[in-house]
């Protein structure tokens, strides 16, 4: 949380203010710079003031955790391709009219439709007892009545394809690779492999189910649940994550039973079942340019949330940000120059159907979009603001940087790949605009039924707010619009 936000509100809107009048004469008076850039930052300058009216405002009242309420009490988990998918996209649709968007409307999407089921775990030998488990999603089932098998135990993928079949064959492998906790959220990259690749790399040792830690960073007693992959080339084996502590569990029981006679068994009974293809929708919020109404700046989130918890953390919060800082630019006594896209997106957790979707939807006007920005993070403070954009616009990125500044947020590279719902629009040259993150405890809550109101933090929620609103409305507003790299 940025020591700002610890402030009274009185002095904190002095500040703010303070800041934005230093601002307005710094970015009137940009230093000389190639390629017209300065030019750039003399734009940004003109706006300067009001952008950072929109953040002070951001940060002294918004109605984003509102919004988020709402979200997940009246809709509660959106699992694609469930009523409660259903549901969300009715209510966003309606939420997005009451809070006075130009134009509010859905696109079909066709989404997987996956159901749970049951999941039992247990050792049943040496050392009889319950774990807590949950299934990968896509997951097939067990056979009726479950399996029982002996486990065998690996530290990471590369130990499971070092393994030999006779090793493995009609066993459970179980990989059993903590995740790392950091505030960039890095660890889930190298970790998330084991959930995503596990079951191929297992199937092909000829393994009878796989097992994983999950890939989170808390010590509940809560399983981590998340897609996972298979192979036309191997046999589909079912997959889930043991909670951290039961992880903990199974590894002991080996290492104790290591070197004796005694073998560790385990019995797992999964229920899933995967039912025809369903229709969501993208659901699309705009606030319509005064220029230039056919150019779009992209704020994006997805709708979408596994089923385990609410949903208020991954992504409600996201949906919230996005949404809250669109509504406050359009309450401007003037409409930005170019359009406000807000978009919550369809199945981001399971194939990213929206986004692709979109994608296809969209193709001819893609170059029109001159800016994409995601919350998809959940709620803790943004720290980092980074860019994809040609070189010659750096200036201007600087001088939004140091809008930013206030709020605790330092300026990084020009390399921001963006979110998940970007990916398709992203080598079609989309600009790219992201906020960082703080993702210490995100991981915590995970695809998992601790992804609830309770672990929202409000704080930061407000705070992101305030960075998407002056980074959205900078985008949408200055002279010249963003070009990606040529590159």
């Amino acid at each position: 949380m940025s020591s700002l936000l610890r402030l009274p509100l009185g002095f904190r809107s002095f500040l703010l203010a303070a800041t934005a009048s230093c601002l307005l004469v710094a970015c009137s008076t940009p230093s000389p710079s190639p390629d017209g850039s300065a030019a750039h930052a003399a734009a940004l300058g003109t706006m300067g003031a009001t952008a950072a009216e929109l953040r002070d405002t951001a940060l002294d009242n918004n109605r984003a955790y509102e919004f988020l309420e709402s979200l997940v009490v009246e809709v509660g988990p959106r699992f694609a391709g469930t009523e409660g998918d259903r549901r969300a996209v009715v209510w966003a649709e309606a939420k997005l009219r009451e809070l006075g968007f130009d134009r509010v409307y859905t696109e079909p999407v066709t989404v997987p439709a996956w159901v749970r089921g049951t999941a039992v775990a247990e050792i049943v030998s040496p050392y009889p007892q319950p774990m807590v488990a949950a299934a990968l999603g896509g997951s097939v089932a067990t056979p009726p009545g479950g399996l029982t098998a002996e486990v065998v135990r690996v530290t990471s993928l590369d130990e499971v394809d070092n393994l030999a079949e006779e090793e493995t064959r009609g066993k459970i492998v179980f990989i059993d690779q903590r995740m790392e906790r950091h505030r960039d959220g890095s660890g889930y990259g190298q970790t998330v492999p084991i959930r995503s690749l596990g079951a191929i790399r297992a199937a092909q040792r000829g393994a009878a189910a796989v097992l994983i830690r999950s890939v989170g960073t808390d010590d509940d007693r809560i399983a981590h649940t998340g897609a996972m992959r298979y192979s036309d080339e191997v046999t589909q084996i079912p997959a889930a994550a043991l909670s951290n502590p039961d992880a903990d569990t199974l590894a002991l029981a080996i290492e104790r039973a290591a070197g004796t006679d005694r073998k560790v068994t385990v019995h797992l009974e999964l229920t899933t079942r995967r039912d025809p293809d369903q229709q969501s929708a993208n659901v699309i919020g705009e606030v319509l340019g005064r220029e230039k109404p056919e150019e779009i700046v992209l704020l994006a989130c997805h709708l979408d949330s596994w089923d385990l918890g609410q949903g208020a953390v991954d992504d409600g919060a996201g949906c919230a940000i996005v949404t809250e800082a669109a509504r406050l630019i359009a309450q401007l006594p003037e409409r930005p120059r170019r359009t406000l896209r807000v978009v919550l997106f369809a199945n981001e957790e399971f194939g990213l159907s929206g986004a692709r979707a979109y994608a296809e939807t969209h193709a001819e006007e893609i170059s029109l979009h001159v800016g994409g920005m995601e919350a998809d993070f959940g709620a803790g403070s943004v720290w980092a603001f980074e860019s994809r954009v040609d070189e010659d616009q750096l200036p201007a990125i600087e001088a939004i940087a140091e809008l930013l500044a206030p709020l605790g947020i330092e300026q990084g590279g020009n390399e921001s790949r963006g979110g998940a719902d970007l990916s398709p629009l992203r080598p079609q040259g989309l600009p790219i605009f992201g906020l960082y993150q703080d993702g210490t405890t995100y991981f915590d809550v995970h695809h998992t039924m601790n992804d609830t109101l309770a672990a929202v933090d409000r704080e930061g929620l407000t705070q992101n707010v305030a960075a998407y609103v002056t980074v959205a409305y900078c985008v949408a507003e200055i002279e010249e619009p963003f070009r990606a790299p040529a590159n």
